[in-house]
């Protein structure tokens, strides 16, 4: 959203925010209760609302019959035969299952104690907990336009619609205001469980215009992909990678690094990134403050998994590509220079 950056300057964007009949399973579900109170990595799955997935995937044939038109459930069972569910994006993509077969899904689980009361529910393909719809119902109620927009670059109408319709009670309603879909209501969750002023200097930074010096960030990204150069082109030249499989690497030409990331190594490198783009088109110092800040906060003490993978792009000029994954929470930030000299 092109308009984003010039709403980003003011100071105060960072104001606002505070965090029917079945059998019997032969085995008991997990419903033990999970460490976290938020949702802190980008998952579709709440931790509280993992039963879920141990559901679609254990849950005999005639249970899931039960709760399910056959089709459906036959085509679930068939799909975990080959691998097992791990996100509610995978359910979602078996054929006949849509959001009425979600909610037929939870109902399921619940009525068989795979998940309690703790998780809220599937919402636009999300699974929520309670205290992750709580925390979405207080952002969306307290946080300031400038912010909102930055949350949502790709939901204008949407963000103008809660900002209109707000203060909401459930997070329910919040999914049914129009122009709010499955990315928004995912943007909302992550900005209220793990912060927005990093999803609003990524914003800002990825709302600049296309140049020989463009620089972008990403904190959702597919590894796989991004081995197989997805953010660069094919003229490939170097990649060093640590802690990732080396029989993801499509040629030779992939070095292995023994060390693990450091958080410094990881706020330094995306440090690096912001900076070559304020340098392009100047961004707010307290927006650039505020976002590292955060992205210090989510990395100190970690170790980190990931790449550094260079392409050219003619004699003088280039694209270097970063990414990092947290060993231990699975969060993940990804950095793209395109330079020339």
């Amino acid at each position: 959203m092109r308009r984003l950056v010039p709403a980003l300057l003011s100071a105060s964007l960072m104001v606002g925010c505070g965090p029917s009949g079945s059998e019997s399973e032969p085995s008991s579900p997990s419903t033990e209760h999970q460490n976290a109170p938020l949702t802190t990595t980008d998952v579709d799955v709440a931790p509280e609302c993992q039963g879920l997935l141990t559901f679609v995937n254990t849950a005999s044939l005639s249970t899931l019959d039960a709760y399910l038109p056959s089709d459906v459930a036959q085509n679930l069972v068939g799909y975990r035969a080959t691998a097992p569910f791990s996100t509610l994006a995978q359910v979602s993509g078996v054929r006949g299952v849509g959001p009425v077969r979600l909610t037929q899904i939870e109902g399921g689980a619940r009525a068989l104690g795979y998940i309690t009361s703790t998780c809220a529910g599937i919402l636009d393909e999300l699974a929520l907990s309670t205290d992750d719809a709580a925390a979405v119902v207080s952002l969306v109620n307290t946080i300031n336009s400038d912010a909102l927009y930055a949350v949502l670059p790709y939901a204008w109408n949407g963000a103008t619609s809660l900002l209109n319709l707000r203060p909401f009670t459930s997070v329910q309603a919040i999914s049914e205001v129009t122009g709010i879909g499955a990315v928004s209501l995912r943007n909302l969750r992550n900005a209220a469980t793990q912060g927005y002023a990093l999803t609003a200097l990524i914003a800002a930074v990825n709302a600049q215009e296309e140049s020989m010096w463009t620089s972008r960030l990403s904190q959702s990204f597919n590894v796989e992909d991004v081995i197989a150069g997805a953010h660069g082109n094919d003229q490939f030249k170097s990649a060093q990678c640590f802690g990732i499989d080396p029989s993801l690497f499509p040629n030779e030409r992939w070095e292995v690094r023994p060390q693990l990331a450091t958080g410094t190594e990881v706020v330094n490198q995306v440090a690096s990134t912001v900076d070559y783009a304020d340098r392009n088109a100047p961004l707010p110092d307290a927006l650039i403050t505020d976002g590292l800040a955060e992205l210090q906060t989510r990395t100190v003490g970690g170790t980190f998994k990931g790449c550094y993978i260079s392409y050219d792009k003619g004699p003088w000029a280039g694209i270097q590509v970063t990414f990092f994954i947290d060993t231990a929470t699975g969060y993940r930030v990804l950095t793209e220079q395109h330079w020339v000299e």
